[in-house]
């Protein structure tokens, strides 16, 4: 066991990834001796030289084309998006060209070997074109699996996961836990299960759900809850796309009530798609209306994040709510 950031966790996943299989590659803006913005994979093209880690001109849609078709040809890509919300130029390469390769070929193609690396999320004062959190766009899309890790264990496992996945994947980082979020990660080489949640806290009162960087905000807020008397069942999601129905359906069973935070506008959002599942499997189970805590439905802003972003105190009011209604 090593005592390891996210980033350190990241870099080792791919280091690993690459050390195990020659088809690995990786690559995107700043990503070869700079190691990318966040120093995300540094040393690696020191490692396996300038043909498997390498710069790519700044056009993310070259980026996903590009790893498109090394995928469709035999190779495992690692594509880097600088920024989740530098994403949306190369929407249509994801979602017409990742997504659909093997159901257009009948899978004579496909680009499984494909992963997208890409920080989201706020909490470093980025403003509005560094703190977005884009997956809910990408849920919409079959074909593709969407992953979001919540600390380092979790991020090396599932990156290891999604990179030898038949799929193509995109893996959201939560940014603004790079170097605060730490703990102790095997060395070794281990993968996570895609598509399946994890029961983080069990509880009886009313179950929290959340992903990535919001779980630590939601934990933080079932400690406050349980100083009330209130006892909190805690699940991180993980996957997006697939999500894990019959985990949340289970805990919700059993707790009657059910509480979702994103760091995501509210309209749209998935937690949405979340509720409307959960109403349907426990109409007849539940306490109180199922809430959202989450971003608000404006740009994501520059001096007000603070006011912007779900905490604790938000998720700990909803809470009492749910549970007094």
């Amino acid at each position: 066991m090593a005592n390891l950031n996210l980033l350190q966790a990241i870099n080792q996943a791919l280091d690993i990834a690459m050390a195990a299989d020659e088809r690995v590659l990786c690559f995107g803006e700043d990503v070869g001796g700079f190691g990318g913005v966040f120093r995300a994979t540094s040393h690696l093209q020191e490692k396996y030289g300038k043909a498997r880690c390498f710069n790519t001109p700044l056009v993310e849609q070259g980026i996903i084309g590009f790893a498109n078709g090394l995928a469709a040809q035999g190779s495992t890509p690692v594509a880097e998006i600088q920024f989740a919300d530098y994403i949306f130029p190369a929407f249509d390469q994801i979602v017409n060209e990742s997504a659909k390769f093997r159901y257009r070929s009948g899978d004579l193609f496909n680009v499984g070997g494909l992963t997208i690396r890409t920080p989201y999320g706020g909490g470093i004062a980025g403003g509005l074109y560094h703190s977005q959190s884009p997956e809910a766009y990408f849920a919409h899309t079959p074909g593709l699996k969407v992953v979001v890790p919540r600390n380092p264990h979790q991020a090396k496992g599932l990156l290891l996961a999604a990179i030898r996945d038949p799929n193509p994947v995109l893996f959201f980082e939560p940014k603004r836990l790079y170097r605060a979020s730490t703990g102790e990660v095997p060395e070794s080489d281990y993968q996570l299960p895609l598509g399946e949640a994890e029961v983080i806290k069990e509880g009886s009162d009313i179950t929290l759900l959340a992903w990535g960087a919001q779980m630590e905000v939601i934990e933080e807020a079932a400690e406050l809850a349980e100083k009330e008397g209130i006892s909190c069942e805690v699940v991180d999601l993980r996957s997006i796309l697939p999500w894990d129905v019959e985990t949340v359906a289970n805990s919700v069973l059993k707790t009657g009530r059910l509480l979702i935070s994103h760091e995501a506008p509210l309209t749209g959002g998935f937690a949405g798609e979340i509720a409307a599942t959960i109403q349907e499997r426990c109409f007849l189970y539940l306490e109180s209306p199922i809430s959202r805590v989450t971003g608000l439905d404006t740009p994501f802003p520059l001096t007000l994040e603070k006011e912007y972003l779900p905490d604790r105190l938000k998720v700990f009011e909803a809470i009492k709510a749910s549970v007094a209604y």
